[in-house]
C-alpha cells in the first residue's frame, strides 16, 4: 500500500547538496522533490548500537536533515564487532557523542540532536513529538512495547527491526494505516524464554543487513515512494541469504489499536515484560549473594573452612570466553529438562551463577523446588565478577 510522503519538501537544495546527492537526484522516483523532503525530514533513531549504527550512517548519507539519537550507554570494546559507527578510540566514550562525530564526518549538513537519556514513560512523548518518523533499534521487550504504545498514542509511524544470531526481522508499524507491534506480538515472551543478543550472540554483519532494510523503509515513508512494509513482517535468514515475508493483519482486538482498546495510556513496561519470573524472584529473595561475598567464600573454601559447589548455568561458548574459578558448567536447559538434578551433589551447598543473574535465578527456582533449600545464586553474575573482582578476564 503506497502512502503520501510524510514530510513536505524543503525550499531548496544548495549547490553543494545537489553535488552530494546527485545519484539520488537522477532517480526519477526520488528526484529533486524527494531529496528536498529528506532534507526537511526529522527522524529519531532509538539506540546507537547494532541496528542504530548502520541506520544512522545511512540516514545521514541519504540527506535526512535532522537526526535524533536516544542513547545513554558508553562504548565498550565488545560493541565494535557490530556497532560500526564507533571505533577503537571511542571506547569509554558516550555512544551518543561518538555517533554524532561519525555522522558529521559522513555528512556535515546533518543536524544531530542528542537525547542522552534512557527512554521511559516520563520523556517518551516529549521526545517523539519532535520527529516525523521513529526508527527502533532497541534490544529489549520493555522498550519495544513502550515505543509502540507511544507511537500509537501520538499517531506516529515507526520502523522496527530485530536481530539474533543469524536472523533478523523488519517491519513498519503505523496504527492509522495498518497493524502495530502489539497486533503481531500481543504479549511479550515469558521472562528468560528468549535470550538477548548479549546472551545468545549476533553475527556482526547481520546488523548491516537489517539496519539497511530499516533505512530503506524509512526513506520510502519520508519520500512517498514504493510500497512500505505496513502489514508485512520481513524475515531475513543470513545463513541461507534468504528473505521471507509474512502478512500481518491489524488485530481488531488489539489492546491499544483495536476497536475497544484497553491500553489508553502508558503502562509499567518493566512489570509487563518482567525481567524474571515471579518464581525466580521469590527464589532469589534472601538467597542472593554478591560477587564480593563469593570471592570471600572461595577463599574460605581454599582454606578448608567452607564447602560448596559453584555451578555456571550459561552456554558452553560463553564458558569459553570467561569464567569464575572453580565453577562447573551445567547449562540452564539441563535444569529445565530435569537431567541436571541427578548431577547435583547432595552434601554441599549449591551456588549458581550466569552472565548477569537472570538465568541463575530461574535455575535457583527449579532447584529449590526440588528440595535444595539452602541453594543461592550470584547477583550480577560473571559481568559483576569481571568488573569488581577479576578485570584481567575478557568482558562480553
Amino acid at each position: 500500500m503506497s502512502l503520501p510522503p510524510l514530510v513536505e519538501p524543503a525550499d531548496e537544495l544548495t549547490i553543494d547538496e545537489v553535488r552530494r546527492y546527485s545519484r539520488h537526484l537522477i532517480i526519477p522516483e526520488v528526484g529533486m522533490a524527494g531529496q528536498k523532503r529528506l532534507k526537511n525530514a526529522k527522524v529519531l533513531v532509538i539506540g546507537a548500537g547494532g541496528l542504530g549504527s548502520p541506520a544512522l550512517l545511512y540516514l545521514a548519507a541519504a540527506g535526512v536533515g535532522t537526526l535524533g539519537i536516544v542513547e545513554f550507554d558508553t562504548v565498550d570494546e565488545s560493541n565494535l564487532q557490530r556497532q560500526i559507527i564507533h571505533g577503537q578510540s571511542d571506547v569509554g566514550k558516550s555512544k551518543a557523542q561518538s555517533a554524532k562525530e561519525s555522522i558529521l564526518e559522513t555528512n556535515p549538513n546533518t543536524n544531530v540532536v542528542l537525547h542522552e537519556t534512557r527512554l521511559d514513560n516520563d520523556n517518551v512523548f516529549e521526545i517523539f513529538e519532535q520527529y516525523d518518523l521513529i526508527v527502533d533499534g532497541t534490544d529489549n521487550f520493555a522498550t519495544r512495547y513502550l515505543v509502540n504504545d507511544a507511537a500509537v498514542l501520538l499517531g506516529k509511524p515507526y520502523v522496527w527491526g530485530s536481530i539474533f544470531r543469524f536472523d533478523g526481522q523488519v517491519s513498519v508499524f503505523w496504527a492509522e494505516h495498518g497493524p502495530c507491534y502489539r497486533c503481531l506480538y500481543p504479549e511479550p515472551p515469558p521472562p528468560g524464554m528468549v535470550p538477548s543478543c548479549a546472551e545468545g550472540g549476533v553475527l556482526g554483519v547481520l546488523c548491516a543487513s537489517v539496519g539497511a532494510a530499516q533505512v530503506t523503509e524509512a526513506l520510502k515513508l519520508l519520500t512517498g515512494i514504493g510500497d512500505p512494509s505496513l502489514g508485512r513482517l520481513n524475515i531475513y535468514e543470513a545463513l541461507d541469504l534468504n528473505w521471507r515475508t509474512l502478512k500481518v493483519r491489524k488485530d481488531p482486538n488489539c489492546a491499544i489499536c483495536g476497536e475497544n482498546p484497553t491500553v489508553t495510556e502508558l503502562i509499567d513496561y518493566e512489570s509487563f515484560c518482567g525481567a524474571i519470573t515471579e518464581e525466580a524472584a521469590d527464589a532469589a529473595a534472601g538467597s542472593t549473594i554478591s560477587v564480593k561475598q563469593l570471592s570471600e567464600w572461595i577463599k574460605l573454601k581454599d582454606n578448608g573452612e567452607k564447602d560448596f559447589q559453584l555451578i555456571d548455568v550459561r552456554e558452553p561458548n560463553e564458558y569459553e570466553i570467561n569464567r569464575i574459578p572453580g565453577s562447573v558448567l551445567i547449562p540452564k536447559a539441563d535444569f529445565q529438562t530435569g537431567v541436571a538434578l541427578e548431577k547435583l551433589p547432595q552434601d554441599k551447598q549449591l551456588v549458581f551463577h550466569c552472565k548477569s543473574g537472570v538465568r541463575s535465578a530461574e535455575v535457583l527456582a527449579i532447584v529449590k523446588g526440588a528440595g535444595f533449600s539452602d541453594a543461592v545464586h550470584v547477583g550480577g553474575g560473571v559481568v559483576a565478577w569481571v568488573d569488581q573482582i577479576d578485570p584481567s578476564q575478557p568482558a562480553y
